[in-house]
């Protein structure tokens, strides 16, 4: 985990657990300046490591006129001035060998998607541009063998490699969070995060449009947290319900703060 030092340079604070936060995707410069420097606020005063999340890109949509990006130079253009604004990591999803390329002159940590966690040449892409390597835990697949995944980037000449727990496939409609495998997971010896917030995903609705239960943000967490997390994931949005992307599930901008606070009271009393 000695990478982590280096991710977050002057920000690392080993006694608490860090987090990667923000809207899904990069919907336009406004919203995203506007919510990392919301998140840095409230991380700055309670020392959290902060890794702005947003996706440049959106590959696994329901339908074929789900949101998929404002157009890729565009959205890291505004990665890369969140970036440098707010002197914050960034972390952004990668879905082919190529985009792992591209996104790594803007992003600190490339993010494997949960459905994409056994495609082999995109880890190895993924691991050669020598970023931090986010695996999220496929829905269809158990803790132990994330470490093949883990595995396969390691051999490729990169050790700075994170595991992401983000809910099991139940039936068709719903997922749900075995917190087994966080610990299954550090067996590994890499940080482990839970994301809060994809956890909560209820997916294959009849619509086309995938739901969710963000009023159980605060469990996933806490639970998180007690089960071993070295991380939390959390998508977060000043107004959900007009999200381009996955609304259905994030966290309200305004409501961070007092979960945090909470988080870090449980961290420290554990």
């Amino acid at each position: 985990m000695n990478f982590l030092s280096d991710l977050f340079a002057d920000n690392w604070n080993e006694q608490s657990f860090f987090l990667l936060a923000g809207p899904c995707a990069v919907e336009g410069e406004d919203m995203c300046m506007e919510i990392a420097g919301h998140i840095k606020e409230i991380c700055a005063e309670l020392g959290i490591p902060f890794v702005f999340k947003a996706s440049y890109k959106k590959a696994n949509r329901s339908s074929l006129d789900s949101f998929t990006g404002i157009g890729d130079q565009k959205a890291l253009d505004i990665l890369k001035k969140v970036k440098a604004t707010y002197q914050v990591p960034i972390v952004t999803d990668v879905h082919t060998e190529a985009e792992a390329v591209m996104a790594a002159e803007v992003a600190d940590v490339l993010q494997i998607p949960a459905f994409l966690c056994r495609q082999t040449d995109l880890l190895v892409a993924a691991a050669k541009t020598g970023k931090v390597v986010n695996i999220k835990k496929g829905q269809f697949l158990s803790p132990n063998g994330m470490a093949f995944a883990a595995k396969k980037v390691s051999q490729s000449g990169n050790e700075k490699v994170m595991l992401t727990e983000r809910g099991t496939t139940f039936g068709y409609q719903d997922l749900v969070v075995d917190f087994k495998s966080i610990p299954i997971m550090k067996e590994t010896n890499y940080p482990v995060v839970m994301d809060c917030t994809h956890a909560l995903q209820k997916p294959n609705q009849s619509s086309g449009v995938t739901s969710g239960l963000p009023q159980f943000v605060e469990t996933m967490a806490k639970c998180g947290i007690v089960a071993g997390a070295d991380g939390l994931f959390i998508e977060t949005h000043p107004d959900p319900s007009e999200a381009k992307s996955d609304g259905a599930n994030m966290l309200l901008l305004s409501d961070l703060r007092d979960l945090l606070q909470k988080l870090v009271r449980l961290r420290k009393v554990l």
